[in-house]
């Protein structure tokens, strides 16, 4: 997950008009900005979605949409062709019938919380990774219930002062991390934890 230097995953105010919060969209210049290019971005923001075998994700991350879906025609924020190229489970409230897009991405809506989206994130994806893309809710459960492996962070030195933090709300020295990796390009750090359990 792109994440702030102060620890944040989305900015505060989240909306159509800003998805990721007020400044939260400066988490991404790594992968969308100028230095996208970069061989360590480039490798890193293939290892994310290159080869899944499934996603996981929150309804947050999804689309703006909150409630009961009622007639909303939304489709995600990434167009008709997805990056995922995967079957994607999105955890919500409320549901929903599969939406199919192009390249391969099918976002199915679970609404029986994140152990039975892992578990039809396992059986879609085989033997291959499974991906909890976020955000921060999404994340958090999914650590919490212990189904996470590996904690890849990449950490720009943007202050964002409030808004969604991903490690909130765990005791402390909970989850136990082990640092794995540490990758640098301009203006990001890319570091990989491994969850010691």
């Amino acid at each position: 997950m792109s994440i702030s230097a102060d620890g944040y995953v989305a900015g505060p105010d989240q909306s159509e008009e800003h998805p990721l919060g007020i400044g939260g969209a400066a988490l991404h210049d790594w992968h969308l900005g100028p230095a996208k290019d970069h061989p360590v971005n480039r490798k890193v923001a293939s290892e994310i979605l290159d080869g899944m075998g499934a996603t996981i994700m929150g309804r947050n991350m999804f689309g703006p949409i909150r409630g009961d879906w009622g007639a909303s025609e939304w489709r995600g924020w990434w167009g008709d062709v997805p990056p995922y190229r995967c079957p994607v489970f999105v955890l919500t409230h409320y549901a929903h019938d599969p939406i199919e897009m192009a390249g391969g991405t099918t976002f199915h809506f679970v609404t029986d919380g994140i152990e039975s989206a892992f578990t039809r994130a396992e059986a879609a994806a085989g033997h291959r990774a499974i991906s909890i893309a976020g955000g921060a809710s999404c994340a958090r459960q999914a650590i919490a219930a212990g189904l996470v492996d590996e904690i890849d962070l990449q950490v720009s030195p943007v202050i964002l002062g409030s808004g969604e933090r991903l490690l909130d709300g765990f005791d402390a020295g909970k989850p136990t991390l082990e640092l794995a990796r540490v990758l640098e390009a301009p203006g990001v750090a890319h570091l990989r934890y491994r969850v010691v359990r």
